[in-house]
């Protein structure tokens, strides 16, 4: 074990890298993520009626945690992926979006 307290050479804590940059970090045995291709699994964000979207984000959102202690490392690259693209498509769609005031920390 490191001085970090982490046996995979990133600090404790760290937010450096994002889980799927590190995919190609992981080792010879892992495959990299793919890159974005027509082929993806998945509707275009763009293309989906707003409570598909909705359901779409819920469902990944659901799954997350499961996802993400024991899936494959593909399967955990696709649902960051496909989240990332359904949350940048909801975050166009309402850029005004309300915010709970009791969701704000105070400072």
């Amino acid at each position: 074990m490191t001085a970090s307290g982490r046996q995979d050479g990133f600090p404790a804590g760290g937010t450096e890298v994002s889980p799927e940059q590190r995919i190609p970090e992981w080792g010879d045995d892992r495959t990299p993520a793919m890159a974005f291709d027509a082929d993806l699994p998945g509707i275009d964000p763009a293309e989906l009626a707003e409570e598909d979207l909705i359901r779409e984000m819920q469902s990944l959102h659901r799954t997350r945690l499961d996802t993400l202690r024991h899936a494959t490392d593909s399967a955990l690259a696709n649902h960051l992926r496909r989240t990332a693209e359904l949350e940048t498509e909801y975050l166009a769609r309402h850029p005004g979006r309300e915010v709970d005031p009791s969701r704000l920390r105070d400072l």
